[in-house]
């Protein structure tokens, strides 16, 4: 699990760090000497895998909800009174859904985008000036492949992380100059319980794990691959199995994939 002894030291903050890919971020990057800060809406959760982490008093248990966030500017100031500095954002935090376009709610949608892309660059945004202030930092952004192409149960889902996608390019172009990299993640399948929150058309929970999740590439890999491309301040890190190959149908032979896609199962 060698990073090159890139996260030494480096005070990390990650959302949606109380399950699946958050969690296990926390796993790797307190092994590798990085001091965390641990958010999500459930503290109890947070609170008990801080205490699993090598030397757990030296990080942050910091609450938030991205679907309704409390003042962003404060929960920053909050870590620099503790670090006194904000090295990296891993934006992870997110929800799923399990519906059709047709039958989704509208207050559905708008949860999706809340969560998803409007907590998301609060977020960002709230750190930017720190981070202008130090003259570096990095944010890594939690897309999907979902981010790449639409598909079946995943409309505003998709729509979510594709403006992720546009929003944060934009962004790392002009930010560059101050010393901030932006890296963007498009996880396929990966062995999670995302699907089980996901939302369905009246916002309830799927509450099920999908097929796609259960077979998916174990989490401690997808991390790795994850922590490995923001060490290398890579720009797109692409990481999942054979459904990686969709991403580059659909960019050169557009018409085949439009052929294949559609036929594949939705969970």
């Amino acid at each position: 699990m060698s990073f090159n002894g890139y996260y030494q030291q480096k005070v990390v903050w990650i959302t949606g760090a109380s399950s699946g890919i958050g969690e296990e971020m926390a796993r790797q990057l307190a092994a590798s000497g990085a001091l965390l800060v641990l958010s999500s809406r459930d503290v109890s959760k947070l609170v008990a895998i801080q205490q699993t982490l090598q030397h757990p008093d030296e990080h942050l248990v910091l609450a938030l909800d991205l679907a309704n966030l409390q003042d962003p500017e404060g929960l920053v100031q909050t870590i620099l009174s503790k670090f006194g500095r904000i090295d990296l954002l891993l934006n992870n935090g997110g929800i799923s859904q399990r519906a059709s376009a047709f039958e989704t709610s509208m207050e559905v949608n708008r949860t999706l985008m809340e969560v998803n892309f409007f907590g998301n660059i609060a977020l960002a945004k709230a750190v930017l000036p720190v981070f202008r202030k130090q003259q570096s930092g990095q944010l890594f952004i939690q897309s999907s492949l979902a981010g790449k192409f639409g598909f079946h149960l995943r409309s505003a889902y998709s729509a979510s992380k594709s403006a992720l996608v546009g929003y944060y390019e934009s962004l790392a172009m002009e930010e560059a100059a101050n010393g901030i990299s932006v890296s963007i993640g498009f996880p396929g399948k990966i062995n999670t319980p995302i699907s089980k929150s996901a939302l369905t058309a009246d916002g309830a929970a799927h509450a099920s794990m999908d097929q796609n999740q259960a077979g998916g590439m174990p989490v401690a890999d997808c991390v790795h691959v994850l922590l490995k491309g923001i060490a290398q301040q890579k720009r797109e890190i692409l990481v999942g199995r054979k459904e990686l190959v969709a991403v580059y149908l659909k960019r050169f032979f557009p018409a085949l994939f439009w052929k294949i896609i559609p036929k594949q199962s939705a969970t």
